[in-house]
């Protein structure tokens, strides 16, 4: 499978215009992780990949991938090894929740500890859910405004959650979910555990838990 399907941008790097205190570090350190960090966006449709694309670009991130489909996102993540996956829920073919499936199952795929955001144009707390439970560490509603994806990226990439194994399944340790409300993109989830009448798509039992450095 060839690697038409992603490209990556021109070395220019805009100014960036992003808030600085997306969290409590030093806004100059999280620029700078920020823009040096290798971004890999997987969304079927062209437009959603430019405007992500034209958002990073807009923060200083110039390493910049982008694949139409799962079937090429999982050889550019094989190829690429990228520190952040930008990914759509639904996609023609693999979707989304089938392409963190296949990336958090290391017998599939190596790199499985990847953080993943999850894209989507709806936002209910049962989508939310399921996405957290699949092995999602973030989850942004669209349309995409350039503090929310700042600020997610931030967090993905200066306080990555601990991945932990359950059998032969990999996910970021569990983290708070908006309870009786749907998500937006001024929140971010407060910490607790899930429902436990959620949707079961991964064995979430505290048995065979292994805690990765």
């Amino acid at each position: 499978m060839g690697l038409a399907g992603y490209a990556k941008p021109s070395s220019a790097k805009p100014s960036s215009g992003m808030p600085s205190n997306a969290l409590s570090s030093g806004p100059k350190d999280i620029d700078a992780v920020i823009r040096s960090a290798k971004i890999l966006i997987v969304d079927d449709e062209f437009y959603m990949r430019k405007v992500v694309r034209t958002l990073l670009l807009s923060m200083g991130v110039t390493d910049v991938h982008d694949a139409p489909d799962g079937a090429n996102g999982l050889v550019a993540i094989r190829t690429l090894h990228p520190d952040v996956v930008l990914l759509d829920w639904q996609m023609a073919g693999m979707n989304g929740p089938d392409f963190v499936r296949v990336v958090r199952s290391p017998a599939s795929l190596p790199h499985p500890s990847v953080p993943i955001i999850m894209l989507t144009g709806h936002g209910e707390h049962s989508r939310v859910v399921e996405a957290m439970r699949l092995g999602v560490h973030e989850f942004l509603v669209k349309p995409i405004s350039a503090k929310a994806l700042y600020e997610r990226l931030a967090s993905v990439l200066l306080n990555p959650r601990p991945m932990v194994k359950r059998g032969s399944y990999y996910a970021p340790a569990s983290r708070a979910l908006p309870r009786g409300r749907d998500f937006d993109n001024r929140r971010q989830p407060r910490h607790s555990a899930p429902r436990a009448s959620a949707r079961r798509d991964v064995d979430d039992s505290t048995s065979d838990v292994i805690v990765l450095d």
